[in-house]
């Protein structure tokens, strides 16, 4: 059950395909040189592998407990996070105005992989923290950014993000959290549930963001503001003052991510918990964007931490595990099962659904990076327009491959994949999570359909694929019939996403009910493809240091092996989600309800 970083996959697919060199000469980020990237992504590979991954599965088992309205984190896990903030690891791409180490997204991108790989249940502290302090900086005022960043920016005090309801669901316009205005803030009253480390024993203050309305508010989303509403009250001189009227009700029984504590929050028992807007008033849904892109992004890359950690163990387990003799071999010795070949083709679906998923995570933030730096405006604008494209895509696909991913490490493992104490289910239980929250996969395919290829009736998608079909040139030229393979596929399966993407885009336009009865398939379809054709672009730079005779042989060479396999085993399937975007749309919605 041990966990160790994959540094030479993370930092091979930041320096040759997210382009972090380029990014670090963006204004801002000038401090991120090589030398202290490569130190920077040794010492968290240390700080996982020794601090958080040996609590990973002790706290699954112990889990965070609620006892008289006090919540326990499991034994170890304050000590960690003592030790998270005292390093710093919590400030790397923020603001040095507000304590931050001014690194770029894409770098803190592959760190947070590490934090969600070791452990998932720790790193979703984190994680929630760095989307509040996101969202704060850009939509709140001079004094609140003045109070509650350092601290936050820091980790010393966490965030929260408080949307769900339980008559609501995914559906937010129709929460019914109150805030009624009461001089310089608001009193809040209302319960949140949902909510990810909600409250817990490891930081000195919580800092909610909460979702309500004022009295006299539009119905549905409309009339939606965003309140800053912490567990303490903080004073003038920056201390902490009283407890605010808010409370834990009760932590949520759940199939995985035992360690995080799940909060049902319950606000204004005594009257209303003091909150302040963030923001203008009806404008709630619009700021906390900021932290749902932030969060999703995020989560996208909870999926590929999970793959890598399911897979390194199935891969360990396999090399150990002796069973049967080899097939095709008149040698009557058993071998270890890695020898057998559906259990090979099982660990190269697992190798190269987690590499293209991490390609796709690291890229995605790389486009998060341009479009906040890049001092050219188009080029801004280009790179906005890809994370816009790309955000929902990452969430889903990426989670679904954490997912199947997982799933395969349990099979991998035979018999003892399903006893707890491999710690194999746990993966899977941890991973199931992840196409449900910050927006199910649902939500995020009607998203990548309404919002991106209908807003601007498919630009952002033609652009990405005429990036693809550029490249395919160069992809051929890989040596060993590699390259020939690979560009045949691709071209494909790119043609295949080409007319898919056109028809949803004209029939969407006509009958949404069809277009978002499609949603899915197509959202896995761009996935898959992508996956792909980010694999394809590593193996070409793989293919260039071997001729040059740069860089580790037997490394270089595994990677146009894995994108290779991709590409033989995982892009034909582009055929199929195709089709059932086309043709499957019209039985989606033919039983009538009765049917069912």
């Amino acid at each position: 059950m041990s966990y160790r970083a994959p540094l030479a996959d993370m930092e091979f697919t930041l320096n040759e395909l997210a382009g972090l060199p380029a990014i670090a000469a963006l204004p801002g980020y000038e401090e991120a040189t090589p030398d202290l990237v490569a130190s920077i992504l040794s010492e968290s590979g240390k700080f996982t592998e020794e601090v958080l991954a040996p609590l990973n599965h002790t706290g699954h088992k112990e889990g965070s407990v609620f006892e008289n309205g006090v919540v326990r984190t499991p034994q170890g896990f304050q000590d960690a996070y003592l030790r998270f903030v005292e390093a710093g690891w919590n400030s790397l791409p923020f603001d040095p105005d507000y304590g931050g180490q001014g690194m770029p997204w894409t770098l803190a991108t592959a760190i947070q992989e590490m934090w969600h790989a070791s452990n998932m249940s720790f790193g979703l502290c984190p994680l929630l923290t760095q989307g509040a302090v996101e969202l704060l900086q850009t939509h709140g005022t001079e004094a609140q950014k003045e109070t509650y960043l350092p601290k936050m920016v820091a980790g010393e005090w966490t965030g929260t993000m408080n949307l769900t309801e339980p008559q609501a669901g995914s559906d937010v316009g129709a929460l019914k959290t109150r805030a009624v205005p009461n001089g310089d803030h608001y009193l809040i009253t209302g319960q949140k549930i949902y909510i990810t480390w909600g409250e817990h024993d490891c930081a000195d203050n919580i800092i909610h963001m909460v979702l309500a309305r004022t009295p006299d508010a539009p119905e549905g989303t409309r009339g939606i503001s965003l309140f800053l509403v912490p567990k303490y009250l903080v004073r003038q001189d920056g201390s902490l003052g009283p407890r605010n009227d808010l409370r834990c009700a009760s932590l949520e029984h759940k199939l995985g991510i035992m360690a995080s504590p799940t909060a049902v929050m319950a606000y204004g028992d005594s009257g209303g918990a003091v909150g302040y807007l963030v923001g203008e008033e009806n404008h709630g849904m619009q700021c906390m964007f900021t932290m749902m892109n932030n969060a999703r992004l995020a989560v996208g890359l909870q999926g590929v931490a999970i793959a890598e950690r399911a897979y390194q163990q199935a891969r360990d387990f396999a090399k150990e595990r002796v069973q049967s003799r080899a097939v095709g071999s008149n040698d009557a010795n058993a071998v270890t099962i890695i020898n057998h070949p559906d259990v090979r083709r099982s660990l190269m679906t697992m190798k190269a659904m987690t590499e293209a998923a991490r390609a796709l995570a690291y890229v995605t933030a790389a486009a998060l990076d341009g479009a906040k730096r890049n001092p050219n405006e188009a080029a801004r604008r280009a790179a906005q327009s890809r994370l816009d494209l790309l955000i929902p895509v990452t969430k889903s696909w990426c989670t679904e491959i954490g997912c199947e991913v997982a799933s395969m490490g349990v099979q991998v493992h035979g018999g003892m994949g399903f006893i707890e104490e491999t710690g194999a289910a746990q993966h899977y239980r941890d991973a199931r999570i992840l196409p449900i929250y910050e927006g199910t996969n649902g939500i995020q395919a009607m998203d990548l359909l309404s919002r991106k290829l209908l807003r601007d009736g498919g630009a952002a998608a033609r652009t990405l694929i005429q990036d693809m079909e550029s490249g395919l040139a160069e992809i051929a030229k890989l040596p060993g019939g590699d390259g020939e393979a690979l560009s045949e596929e691709l071209v494909v399966a790119i043609k295949e996403l080409e007319s898919v993407t056109e028809w949803l885009v004209t029939t969407a336009n006509q009958d949404i009910v069809a277009g978002a009865s499609a949603a899915s398939p197509y959202q896995r379809l761009l996935g898959t493809v992508t996956g792909g054709w980010l694999l394809a672009r590593l193996a070409v730079t793989a293919g260039h240091h071997l001729e040059e005779g740069i860089g580790n042989r037997s490394f270089l060479a595994a990677k146009i092996k894995t994108a290779r396999f991709y590409a033989d085993n995982i892009l034909p399937q582009a055929a199929g989600l195709g089709a059932a975007v086309v043709r499957g749309a019209k039985s989606v919605m033919s039983l009538e309800e009765d049917q069912f």
